[in-house]
């Protein structure tokens, strides 16, 4: 692997989230193409591409501010997830199965920040 993130095992969590958001969302009605499909695949996507930024970074304290840009993007996700629950675009146990990977996820994240706080 050529890149210091594809060896995270919070980038490789966070790119099943992001599989896992894709493939459900083309679920949603064509309707919410411009509006809930676009905007929780494009919160999905930064989880990633920040971590994956961050881990280039030149010191802890920028991987820990993009960390946080992750954290926020997970936690948007999250939300989605309620958004679709409440439109019936996903049932009950897709919903639980997706929030609680993003509670996984955030944990991680965290965990992360605090390892390079260190």
């Amino acid at each position: 692997m050529a890149y210091k993130f594809e060896n995270l095992k919070v980038w490789q969590k966070a790119m099943e989230l992001n599989d896992e958001i894709f493939k459900i969302s083309k679920g949603f009605p064509i309707e919410e193409r411009f509006n809930l499909i676009s905007q929780t695949r494009r919160a999905a996507d930064s989880i990633v591409l920040n971590i994956a930024e961050g881990s280039t970074s030149q010191s802890n304290p920028e991987f820990t501010r993009f960390l946080g840009y992750s954290i926020r993007s997970v936690v948007e996700v999250a939300c989605a997830l309620f958004i679709a629950k409440r439109r019936g675009y996903i049932g009950d146990n897709e919903f639980t199965y997706l929030y609680n990977f993003t509670e996984e996820l955030v944990k991680m994240l965290q965990a992360l920040k605090a390892k390079l706080k260190d």
